[in-house]
C-alpha cells in the first residue's frame, strides 16, 4: 500500500477501522474514513496517524447521496488524488429491528430499503463519483468492496443478505466498466469479533452459546479478528494484485467449504 491515497467508508469501527490502520501501517500516504460517528471517527483517525499515514476523517451519512458525492471531493481535495477506494460501509436488518422480525415476512418496508440504500446504493454512488479520480491515478488504482458469506448462500436476515449478493454483482459490473482502467474485487467475511458482533453476543440470552453458534460454521473454530481480513483487503488494493479483478475473495474460516454446523 505504500503511497497510496485509500478512502475507507465505515471506517469508524469493526474491518473498516482494521483495513484504514493496516493500510497506514503498510505505507499508505494519505488514509481518508468516512463514518456517521465523530467520536469513532476521531479514534481512527488517532490510530491511522500512529501507523504513520496522514490521516483525514469525514463524518458522512452514506444513506444520503448528495453527502456521498461531497464524501468524495473532500477526499481528493485532502489527498491530492484518490489511488484506493474501500466501499466497506454496512448495516443489518437486527441493527433496525428485533431478530424475530428479521424475515422475508415481517420486515418492514423502510427497514428493507434503508439496508438496501446504505449497503448497495451508496457503494455505487461512492463508485460512481470515484471513478474519474481513480481513472487519473498512476498509483494502481482499484476498488475493493465488502461482501458477505451470507451473500453466496442463504441466511435468515434477507435485506441483508441480498445487499451482500449485489455488492458481489457490483464488484463484477463495475471490473467490467473500469477495465483496464481501474481494477475492482470484493471480500466475504464470515463472522468476525467486531463492535457490531459482540453487541450481538452479549444481547443474546447465552452470550457463549451466541458465540458458539455465530463462529459454528467456521473449520477454524473461532471469530476472526478484523486484521485478518483487513490484510486481505490491503492485498486487494495493492500492486501485489494487479491480475485480479472481478473476483470475490472469501475471508470465513473455512465457511464456504462445507455444508455443515461444529458439534
Amino acid at each position: 500500500m505504500k503511497n497510496k491515497r485509500v478512502l475507507v467508508t465505515g471506517g469508524g469501527s469493526g474491518i473498516g477501522r482494521a483495513i484504514a490502520v493496516e493500510a497506514a501501517s503498510q505505507g499508505a500516504e494519505t488514509v481518508i474514513v468516512a463514518d456517521i460517528s465523530s467520536e469513532l471517527l476521531a479514534e481512527t483517525e488517532a490510530l491511522i496517524a500512529a501507523a504513520g499515514a496522514k490521516s483525514v476523517a469525514l463524518r458522512i451519512d452514506m444513506s444520503d447521496g448528495e453527502q456521498v458525492r461531497q464524501m468524495i471531493d473532500a477526499a481528493v481535495a485532502a489527498a491530492g488524488g484518490l489511488d484506493t477506494l474501500v466501499n466497506n460501509v454496512g448495516v443489518i436488518d437486527t441493527g433496525f429491528v428485533p431478530g424475530e422480525q428479521a424475515n422475508i415476512v415481517d420486515l418492514p418496508e423502510d427497514v428493507w430499503d434503508a439496508v438496501m440504500n446504505i449497503n448497495v446504493k451508496s457503494m455505487w454512488l461512492a463508485t460512481k463519483y470515484a471513478a474519474p479520480h481513480l481513472r487519473t491515478s498512476d498509483r494502481g488504482p482499484s476498488i475493493v468492496n465488502a461482501a458477505s458469506v451470507s451473500g453466496m448462500m442463504g441466511y435468515k436476515t434477507p435485506a441483508y443478505s441480498v445487499s451482500k449478493a449485489a455488492v458481489i454483482q457490483l464488484t463484477r459490473t463495475t471490473a467490467i466498466s473500469l477495465a483496464n482502467e481501474v481494477r475492482c474485487n470484493s471480500f466475504s467475511p464470515g463472522s468476525f469479533r467486531t463492535t457490531m458482533a459482540q453487541k450481538h453476543i452479549d444481547a443474546a440470552a447465552d452470550p457463549v452459546e451466541q458465540e458458539r453458534h455465530m463462529s459454528g460454521a467456521h473449520l477454524i473454530p473461532r471469530l476472526g479478528d478484523p486484521v485478518e481480513v483487513a490484510r486481505v483487503a490491503c492485498f486487494l488494493a495493492s500492486d501485489a494484485a494487479s491480475f485480479m479483478t472481478g473476483t470475490n475473495v472469501p475471508v470465513d474460516g473455512g465457511t464456504m467449504a462445507w455444508r455443515g454446523l461444529r458439534t
